[in-house]
């Protein structure tokens, strides 16, 4: 562990004895920060150039969000933690190919969005504004976190055909277990972190912590799901798509890559083309019919 590491640990864990209250914000703050701004890569400019840009308001925060085609069958990506908008520039150019509207975003503390931190239920509002915006979406294509923050607001509102779900995040129990071995986080810390949420980020939701399971509630999920995820994920682990599917059951499908990670996944053509596939197979269907 490194010495940084090392001194927040040791903080944290003794704060949460003294003052559990100013133990569990400390730590909430440190679960709920990105590690690092990524930056558009070379190949993403184009489209990000073309997009339109807006801003949308997320409390005293603030989304950028981005938005191509003419309005007509829209599709939303979420992009998943430390990650931006552009990370899924190839589904939105493969869709715009098809005459589908992306809409992306990035939340605050990613990409080009201001702010320092984001979490779940920010991702939510930001969501639920999109849907209010441009409608039911024909289908969302999210990634890693942002697998679990689409599901938490297509559980609450939200309406869309399709689901695509790529190296996502099926267990929140098991991100919050990660983060406290990384970390090294007592169970006193991570009390105080979960009555901070429970008191601060989501007053009014009484069992908020089972609500943002994303296998919790997958009845509500009337949909078809596509769900990729490589075997030797580095970030997120093959037994959080196995959550996923399980829940589903017959709606969905898993896919499981080799040698694509938890990133390169993005960039691969056959994944984009399965998901254009996949998104497009009631519209094409449609179309036959007539």
């Amino acid at each position: 562990m490194f010495p940084k590491a090392l001194l927040v640990r040791t903080t944290l864990n003794t704060a949460a004895y003294i003052a559990p209250a100013l133990a569990g914000r400390a730590v909430f703050h440190l679960f709920v920060r990105p590690a690092g701004r990524a930056r558009v890569k070379p190949a993403e400019e184009p489209l990000m150039a073309a997009a339109r840009v807006g801003r949308i308001r997320v409390g005293e925060k603030e989304a950028v969000t981005y938005a191509w085609g003419d309005g007509r069958r829209p599709v939303l990506l979420v992009h998943g933690w430390s990650s931006r908008a552009s990370r899924l520039a190839a589904f939105a150019e493969a869709l715009l190919d098809r005459g589908y509207s992306p809409v992306a975003f990035d939340a605050p503390g990613h990409g080009d969005a201001p702010g320092r931190a984001s979490n779940i239920v920010e991702y939510r509002a930001i969501i639920r504004e999109l849907h209010a915006l441009y409608g039911d979406f024909d289908a969302v294509v999210a990634h890693s976190f942002g697998v679990s923050a689409a599901l938490f607001a297509l559980r609450d509102g939200v309406r869309a055909g399709r689901f695509v779900g790529i190296s996502g995040v099926g267990s929140f129990a098991m991100l919050t277990a990660w983060f406290r071995g990384a970390f090294g986080m007592g169970e006193r810390a991570m009390g105080a972190m979960r009555r901070h949420v429970e008191r601060r980020l989501a007053p009014g939701e009484p069992g908020i912590w089972e609500h943002l399971e994303a296998a919790w509630r997958p009845e509500d999920l009337d949909v078809p799901v596509l769900l990729f995820h490589d075997e030797a994920d580095e970030m997120v682990p093959l037994p959080h798509a196995h959550v996923l599917a399980e829940a589903h059951g017959e709606r969905a499908r898993l896919v499981v890559t080799r040698g694509l990670g938890h990133r390169r996944i993005l960039s691969d053509p056959q994944i984009v083309a399965q998901t254009v596939e996949f998104v497009t197979a009631e519209r094409q269907k449609a179309v036959a019919a007539r």
